[in-house]
């Protein structure tokens, strides 16, 4: 009897301070899709850019229903294989009593299940930017719906899931530097390799229509970011929660820097879209390392992916792969590059003891982080490209080339972004107005 009081008294309860936190950080995680909305929609040109919202945004409603009918339970279920869960108490999310807790946390499951919720909807909205201008909205609504079904799920199982072959290999990724960047990175990649090039792609000029909309966008994608990355830890009684908060912005404000000293020294100017994209870059990067680095380390972890993203967004004209927006270039490479890092920054301080090669560690964390790294990349690329060539040979993939031309908004929409008939006052009148008419009394005789 003692032993079972004892065990009583052990068991986790529910806590109202990191329920309510966790709440929180989901709404935060979800602004993250209109802000990644506004950051791909400024970036394109002006006949796409409702196109670009609507390919983030639809991924709201899509994988929200998809996540309640059977993705939790695949992503989080009783584990089979190392490969996939499944828990049929939470098809459809009608087994599951109001107060019961996730697995060995003071969180209700109905929270866990809607933060996760939030991270699997903002994954294949990822993907978009690098398809740009070119694909079907309908295609791209049946590739979400099947991407995440045979891609997303699983993999997050593999990562954060108990019984998950990384997870249970030791693969450290604090909020998704495999689940969701290189996933979404490498997924943007097999896509576009199907598809191919725009129209024009390094032939006609292809600028950003907004500036001004892409740091909006940056600026939204920052703050939920600290949901996205604190929230990940479920809680902030032992203070990791804290330290990856702190690590999230010293990360960012270092890869901003070394994005612009690197643009400054390689093409003579310090630009917004630099700034914008190397904070994005710097999230990325330090995504899964944040709970397992320094501060100082998190400062190493920025300044490294800033420059390194830099240089990797101009390897598509190099190698002729049409990344739209520098989904490869950012979220596949910065990705790619914290997750590597854990192996040479991690303290054994923060989430675990495990220590990296300049804590003494060696390089035994160094090399499970690779095996995470490509194989997440690997199932992606293949399966992604496979999902692509199948819609592309079915339904097809991409509008006409006259639709494409024309702007892909006002075919797959029926509207556009900005309607400049009434620039200028005079332009929206609706009924005529008369001509003065000359007052005789005062005309002059030559």
């Amino acid at each position: 009897m003692a032993s079972a009081i004892t065990l009583a008294a052990d068991a986790p309860t529910l806590s109202s301070a990191n329920t309510g936190f966790m709440l929180i950080c989901s709404a935060l995680v979800m602004l993250m899709t209109p802000g990644l909305a506004f950051f791909y929609g400024g970036m394109v040109r002006v006949k796409s850019t409702l196109n670009m919202l609507m390919m983030s945004f639809i991924s709201l409603g899509i994988v929200t229903i998809l996540w309640v009918v059977y993705g939790f339970s695949l992503a989080f279920g009783t584990d089979s294989g190392g490969l996939i869960g499944w828990n049929s108490d939470w098809v459809g999310l009608s087994n599951i009593g109001l107060t019961e807790l996730w697995d060995g946390t003071t969180i209700p499951l109905f929270v866990f299940l809607v933060f996760q919720m939030m991270f699997a909807i903002l994954t294949p909205a990822l993907i978009s930017g690098a398809l740009a201008d070119r694909v079907k909205f309908t295609a791209w609504a049946l590739f979400i719906a099947l991407w995440v079904t045979v891609v997303y799920f699983p993999v997050a199982h593999w990562v954060w899931g108990s019984g998950g072959w990384a997870f249970d290999l030791g693969v450290i990724d604090f909020a998704g530097g495999t689940a969701v960047h290189i996933n979404a990175g490498a997924a943007a990649l097999g896509v576009i390799l199907v598809i191919g090039k725009r129209i024009g792609f390094k032939k006609d000029p292809m600028r950003p229509h907004s500036l001004p909309l892409v740091m909006l966008g940056a600026a939204l994608l920052w703050f939920g970011w600290f949901g996205f990355n604190a929230g990940s830890w479920l809680g902030n009684d032992d203070g990791v929660g804290a330290l990856m908060f702190v690590n999230t912005q010293v990360a960012t404000g270092a890869a901003v820097l070394g994005w612009l000293i690197y643009e400054k020294i390689r093409h003579g100017a310090f630009t917004t879209l630099g700034a914008a994209s190397g904070a994005v870059s710097g999230l990325v990067a330090i995504t899964p390392a944040g709970g397992a680095v320094s501060p100082l380390g998190a400062i190493a972890v920025g300044a490294i992916a800033g420059v390194l993203c830099a240089a990797a967004v101009g390897l598509k004209y190099k190698f002729g792969y049409d990344d739209s927006l520098d989904v490869v270039g950012v979220h596949l490479v910065g990705g790619v590059i914290g997750s590597l890092l854990i192996g040479f920054f991690a303290t054994g301080k923060g989430q675990s003891d495990v220590e990296g090669l300049f804590y003494g560690g060696g390089l035994d964390q160094f090399w499970k982080q690779c095996a995470g790294v490509f194989g997440v990349l690997a199932y992606s690329l293949v399966v992604s490209a496979i999902i692509a060539f199948l819609l592309h040979k079915t339904i097809g993939m991409r509008v006409s080339e006259d639709e494409e031309v024309a702007g892909i908004d006002q075919a797959e929409h029926a509207e556009t972004a900005y309607d400049f008939s009434g620039a200028g006052g005079g332009a929206a009148r609706t009924t005529a107005v008369p001509a003065p008419v000359a007052d005789a009394s005062k005309k002059v005789d030559a």
